[in-house]
């Protein structure tokens, strides 16, 4: 890796690796229905591709019709791809604006006091509730609720980088693997970093530690399964550690910060979707979970979900090798239990054979060693890969059987209820939420039926208060997506439930009503953003919409950008010092684009 400063764009340096090879992999992932497509086919020839522009390739493989294959694509994969195409490369000029900067910088505060909002869950039991201290809004003040300001992510088509607002600053990742340190009353840019990748999950801040160490550092991860620590206050790289080898690990989970280690899950989005092609040798990719000294980059631990390593299976028609047990990818951020010296992560289906215990599953595993002490399965045998059918009995790239693919994509929250009882609540893209008993090996207290249950779209988190779980519903695949329910901590048994609102974005293409973004509390009020655009506000006491803003339209910002929201999915909104930050825009497997950070306030 070069790390080369650049004075007019950034403060932080750029990470530059090796770029992948533009033919090779256009031979790889496209050729087979590029190449030499039928008489009959529609997939356009590799000449008829040639004459396409940079942009026009890369929006199809973005927010265009072969967006599903390229969600399988890195950051770099994609851009070799392009230029391999077109002839020339993705136009950069505009990567990073130079517009809107801060006329100085001050020294950060602790990020500890004050008000604060740190990590995916606001803490490391993810509850995602935010107590008026720190949040600084309250029930009363959310109808009154303005947009202060908005910042555009240049060259990008989706915003699911949730912030991270600490010490006076906000931090947030991009699709196109900038990292921007914001002014978080203004929005002006004290510093910009670029990472080797898309950067999908929330970042963390906390002291340096160590030797003649001063400051803050924040950490994240990318796409590419890099895990990154700058300083806060300049955006100098510390370190960046690279921690799953396989050609198709991500990190989509946020990191989770503890007493000196940066626990990072691994997800693996691109194998689940090229598992079922004939000329992939499916599969051997397996979710993970690693403990980082926060001082050196260095691995302490590292865990697999699935503890079997792949071996070979059968050769398919075509000759290639299959490989199995694979999948259990971890897409959220881990929890970490400090009375019981354990970390909680929930897991996603498989991708090939044999069916593991452990996949859509909450795991139990010391917070020391990483050695797993507890599995509750919540649905067995779900093996899934894209491209299989329901029965596929000659076909070893594809299960069986093809499973529902109903993965767990939200953290555990643990939660403590009045009596001092601790629960681990956790929705499922099943449509049920469940609790579980952290001392009886995760034993069901209670589950509740949320939604119906969908294969698309999933369920990014639930939030607690000290009486209610709040769980929306994505529910994607089915005729009735959305909605918003309350549910009693104690016994599971519902409190309220407001159906979906109208759809703000209409007959668009990609629209639809779901709630599968992360849902915020803060005392008397429940934040959700949703497929349709819009950002709404319950009243926890009764389900009540009390406030609504539409993220659907172009918004002028603070640093130049053209900018608009769209779909949200994945992130939620972060709540404090008075302020509402949300990203609206998901142009991904399922949604609408857009690339717009907004900040409301109140006069």
């Amino acid at each position: 890796m070069i790390a080369t400063s650049l004075a007019v764009f950034t403060a932080g340096p750029f990470a530059f690796a090796q770029a992948p090879d533009g033919a090779a992999a256009f031979k790889r992932d496209c050729a087979q229905c590029h190449a030499s497509p039928a008489a009959d086919s529609r997939a356009p020839n590799l000449d008829a591709l040639r004459k396409l522009t940079p942009e026009a390739v890369n929006n199809a493989l973005t927010i265009g019709t072969m967006r599903l294959q390229g969600a399988v694509l890195t950051d770099p994969e994609r851009r070799a791809i392009v230029q391999y195409l077109a002839g020339r490369p993705l136009d950069d000029s505009s990567a990073i604006p130079t517009a809107g900067r801060c006329p100085t910088s001050t020294a950060m505060s602790d990020p500890a006091s004050g008000a604060h909002w740190n990590g995916w869950g606001a803490g490391i039991t993810n509850t995602r509730f935010q107590p008026r201290e720190r949040g600084g809004l309250t029930a009363a003040q959310v109808p009154n609720l303005k947009l202060k300001w908005a910042f555009g992510f240049p060259g990008v088509t989706s915003a699911r980088s949730q912030p991270a607002v600490a010490g006076g600053r906000l931090f947030v990742g991009s699709d196109s693997g900038v990292v921007y340190s914001l002014d978080a009353k203004t929005g002006c840019i004290h510093w910009t970093y670029r990472a080797e990748a898309g950067i999908r999950s929330a970042l963390v801040v906390g002291p340096r530690v160590g030797p003649g160490s001063k400051g803050y550092a924040v950490y994240f991860a990318d796409g590419v399964a890099n895990a990154y620590a700058l300083d806060a206050s300049s955006g100098k790289q510390l370190w960046m550690r690279k921690l799953d080898d396989h050609r198709l690990a991500r990190v989509t989970g946020s990191p989770t910060l503890h007493e000196g280690r940066l626990y990072v899950p691994t997800s693996g989005l691109g194998e689940e979707g090229q598992g079922g092609r004939a000329q992939y040798e499916c599969c051997t990719f397996r979710g993970s979970v690693s403990a980082i000294d926060v001082t050196t980059g260095a691995v302490v631990w590292k865990s697999y979900m699935i503890t079997e390593e792949p071996k070979p299976r059968s050769k398919n028609k075509e000759g290639v090798q299959t490989w199995g047990p694979s999948g259990a990818g971890i897409w959220a951020a881990p929890t970490v239990d400090v009375k019981r010296n354990a970390i909680y992560v929930s897991t996603g289906n498989g991708y090939s054979g044999p069916p593991q215990p452990t996949t859509d599953a909450v795991i139990a595993l010391d917070l020391q060693s990483g050695k797993i002490r507890w599995v509750n399965q919540t649905t067995p045998n779900d093996v899934w890969t894209l491209g299989c059918q329901a029965e596929n009995p000659n076909n070893p790239n594809c299960p069986e059987k093809l499973g529902p693919d109903l993965d767990f994509s939200a953290s555990p929250i643990l939660t403590t209820l009045a009596n001092g009882r601790d629960l681990i609540v956790i929705p499922q893209k099943s449509g049920l939420a469940f609790a579980l008993d952290p001392d009886k090996q995760g034993a069901i207290v209670w589950q509740y039926r949320a939604g119906q249950g969908s294969g698309l779209g999933g369920v990014w988190g639930a939030a607690v208060d000290d009486r209610r779980a709040y769980v929306s519903v994505a529910d994607m695949l089915t005729k009735a997506p959305g909605g918003m329910h309350a549910v009693n901590l104690e016994t599971g048994e519902r409190i309220w439930y407001t159906p979906p609102a109208a759809r703000l974005c209409g007959t668009a293409p990609g629209c639809t009503a779901g709630q599968g973004a992360a849902v915020t509390a803060i005392p008397g009020i429940v934040f959700s953003g949703s497929m349709d655009g819009g950002l709404r506000a319950y009243a926890a006491e009764s389900g009540t919409v009390v406030w609504e803003f539409d993220t659907n339209r172009e918004f002028q910002t603070v640093d130049g950008v053209k900018a608009n929201g769209g779909a949200m999915d994945g992130p939620g909104p972060v709540v404090a010092g008075g302020m509402l930050y949300l990203n609206s825009g998901n142009a991904g497997i399922i949604g609408r684009p857009g690339n717009v950070l907004l900040a409301f306030g109140v006069d």
